[in-house]
């Protein structure tokens, strides 16, 4: 799998509002977040999807935003206070292979992976970190760019998902990613 980075110019091109057209981030986010979670969106760049978590996990809420680079972080923390909603986002500069979430642990309701996975050096460590934040009822939407990701690298992807303690309940149709909704063992069989 590729580790290189999106370089901070596409982070633009991402945010970008045409790309709702096709991924529209309320419609894809609608059914897994409700007002007061906490939500992590890890790779979260200019904030595409971080805007749009902001104002579903409403005042009480709060969306912890990883990227590696500090200038998708600052992008983002512009957008946010335009958009009105700065207050529920903390930005954190993170590191490939060491995320910096363990105050975290047990208290993630949703986490985002999209686009991200690929990037990660070590993509079980990586996964297992992400497994450790999340409380037990908590999902993961996991998506990433089929023009990156080939199908064995999918597989080798949820087959580490796996690994960390992470399985897929179900797998969404968004427009050009491979994508599942990950469960813990704990969350499997439950309703939504």
């Amino acid at each position: 799998m590729s580790h290189r980075l999106c370089p901070v110019w596409i982070g633009y091109l991402l945010a970008s509002p045409l790309r709702k057209l096709r991924q529209n981030p309320r419609t894809i986010l609608a059914p897994f977040v409700r007002p007061r979670m906490t939500a992590l969106d890890v790779g979260a760049a200019m904030g595409f999807f971080s805007i749009p978590l902001a104002e579903a996990v409403g005042p009480g809420g709060r969306v912890v935003c990883l990227d590696v680079q500090e200038k998708m972080l600052r992008g983002l923390e512009k957008r946010a206070r335009k958009a009105g909603v700065a207050e529920r986002i903390e930005t954190r500069l993170c590191e490939p292979d060491a995320l910096g979430v363990e105050d975290l642990t047990g208290k993630v309701d949703f986490a985002l992976l999209f686009a991200v996975v690929h990037e990660a050096p070590e993509p079980e460590a990586f996964l297992a970190a992400i497994r450790a934040t999340l409380e037990p009822r908590a999902r993961v939407l996991l998506a990433e760019p089929k023009g990156h990701v080939t199908e064995a690298e999918w597989t080798a992807t949820l087959d580490a998902a796996g690994r960390a303690g992470l399985a897929p309940s179900s797998f969404p149709s968004l427009g050009g990613v491979r994508a599942a909704v990950l469960e813990t063992p704990a969350r499997a069989g439950r309703e939504p």
